[in-house]
């Protein structure tokens, strides 16, 4: 275990010392690289501050169903009850809005309130609001415009109202988002992988010689490579946390930007970075990209 830990050790420090030896070529790489990682991590703090908000806003359709002012007042009971067992697959919630719920709600707003004095009777017809299921792959357009064809040949149904371009736009946009993160993921790991991978084939090409002298004298091809991933993995992380440094300036300018927005509209909002275990475990893997691309290039030009 202490020849282990020994080995280690100077395996480390190699690397350290090699950084160091080149600080223009290091700082540049690690530039490079914290740049390609400031964007996913603004990214991800958009998201993370964007939560609570997106949270309370209903993202399941909603269809409602009017019925026909002739329907008797137990109509709309009757047919939530209906749909509830034989749509109970697609459905998640029921309601019913009954006519003098609606005028009571109506007569709330004052800009209602004098058109509706002046009317002898309620107008309003008894509604029934259904709320469709939500689930992954599912095109819930499709589902709802389906659904609804279906419920305007109902018993008492006047009209069905769905916002079907709403559902439309709101799936555009989930697929846009998912793809979007997914190729910008790609992109920050290209980005890593290449300009580790030209650093280590400097720092190889280099040290051939003496690379090859080791070998000749009985060293092992792991006491080669090691001193390169720790490289590697040295420049990914020391990357991440320049990356977050820069994002974190960069959240000062654009949260005063954005507390002016969101207090005109009487509100807060305010971007913050993602939890420090998501950081660390984001910088793990640019440490681990490193050392794989490191290990990839002092394979590859290091052989004789």
């Amino acid at each position: 275990m202490k020849r282990w830990i020994r080995q280690h050790h100077y395996a480390l420090r190699v690397a350290v010392r090699r950084l160091l030896s080149n600080p223009f070529s290091s700082l540049s790489n690690i530039l490079v690289i914290s740049l390609a990682l400031t964007v996913p991590i603004l990214a991800a703090s958009v998201l993370v501050s964007a939560q609570p908000v997106v949270r309370e806003i209903p993202v399941s359709p909603e269809l409602t169903l009017f019925l026909s002012p002739t329907a008797p007042e137990e109509a709309a009971k009757a047919l939530s009850k209906t749909l509830q067992g034989d749509y109970a697959s697609e459905i998640l919630a029921v309601r019913v809005v009954t006519r003098a719920q609606a005028l009571t709600r109506l007569k709330s707003n004052p800009s209602w309130q004098q058109a509706l004095s002046v009317l002898p009777d309620n107008p309003l017809p008894d509604a029934v609001v259904v709320t469709l299921r939500t689930s992954e792959g599912q095109e819930l357009h499709r589902v709802a415009d389906s659904l609804a064809r279906q419920w305007r040949t109902l018993d008492h149904v006047d009209t069905v109202q769905l916002d079907s371009e709403w559902v439309r736009r709101l799936e555009a946009i989930l697929r846009f988002t998912r793809l979007c993160l997914a190729l910008l993921a790609v992109g920050v790991a290209l980005v890593v992988l290449a300009t580790v991978f030209n650093t280590v084939r400097m720092q190889a090409l280099t040290q051939r010689d003496e690379i090859g002298v080791a070998r000749l004298v009985g060293a092992t091809e792991s006491f080669v490579r090691r001193p390169f991933l720790y490289l590697g993995a040295l420049t990914g992380f020391i990357s991440s946390a320049v990356a977050i440094g820069l994002t974190l300036a960069a959240l000062y300018p654009i949260n005063a930007a954005l507390l002016k927005l969101a207090a005109s509209y009487s509100t807060q909002f305010v971007l913050q970075l993602p939890d420090f275990l998501s950081l660390l475990m984001s910088a793990v893997v640019v440490a681990i990209l490193g050392a794989l691309s490191a290990r990839w290039s002092v394979t590859r030009n290091t052989r004789f």
